[in-house]
């Protein structure tokens, strides 16, 4: 009995791995995300039962002390449990917790990793994150940190070239403002929209009005000077 921990890349199904795909082909259950796609899904065997305990900004289908338990549950009546998440597991995905629930349940657990978000949906848009001359750092970070906790983590005063935002659309301003308190607000910024999909859309702007663009999400948001090595490449490829 193991209960693997998929990473479903960030959008696009063809982004997931042949490892992962190996794996949901013999699952017995599937406990899946919001963001793991519905084709993704149907790797998985006819009979397959499918879980879905998706979470959104304002609204969480199933608390995280409740995955914990299903996946407990589930993983110790049967032989291959999936749970598939958006992105890669381990990057605020939780994935950390929930390995450790298993463990402590004495439940086996395998770790297939997935493609970023973070690092995927830049890269697909053609963004690249470092550039020679430009950027030689990033940094990734959360836009929505977990009110309960008794104390701030994100202070918003990195040093890498390129900031990261995952999660971060809904506090889009505040966030904003809390950055500009330590770079200029005219640094260049882009906010990818449902990235690596069909519906994908970019919005460009700086530190001080990206915040007022027309912005949905989920959005990757990316700030720093690579941002204009990202407008100049669009240019070179116009006709």
């Amino acid at each position: 009995m193991v209960v693997y921990l998929v990473g479903a890349g960030p959008g696009d199904p063809e982004l997931i791995t042949l490892k992962a795909i190996r794996v949901l082909e013999r699952a017995d259950v599937v406990v899946y995300d919001r963001l793991a796609g519905e084709e993704i899904l149907e790797y998985a065997p006819d009979d397959a039962r499918l879980i879905y305990v998706g979470k959104k900004p304002g609204e969480h289908h199933k608390t995280q002390e409740e995955i914990n338990r299903i996946l407990v549950e589930e993983g110790s009546r049967h032989e291959t449990v999936v749970r598939l998440k958006g992105g890669d597991p381990f990057v605020f995905g939780r994935g950390g917790e929930e390995i450790l629930a298993l463990s402590e349940a004495g439940i086996e657990t395998r770790v297939i990793p997935g493609v970023t978000s973070a690092v995927g949906v830049p890269t697909s848009a053609g963004l690249p994150v470092t550039h020679r001359g430009v950027a030689t750092s990033f940094t990734v970070v959360t836009g929505h940190e977990d009110p309960t906790k008794p104390e701030r983590q994100v202070h918003w005063d990195y040093r890498a070239d390129t900031l990261i935002i995952l999660m971060g659309v809904g506090n889009l301003r505040d966030n904003m403002e809390e950055i500009m308190k330590h770079r200029p607000g005219d640094t260049p910024v882009c906010v990818i929209e449902k990235g690596t999909t069909s519906d994908e859309r970019v919005v460009f702007g700086t530190v001080s009005d990206i915040a007022d663009k027309d912005i949905r999400p989920p959005g990757i948001i990316v700030v720093g000077e690579v941002v204009n090595v990202y407008r100049r490449i669009i240019n070179s490829m116009e006709p």
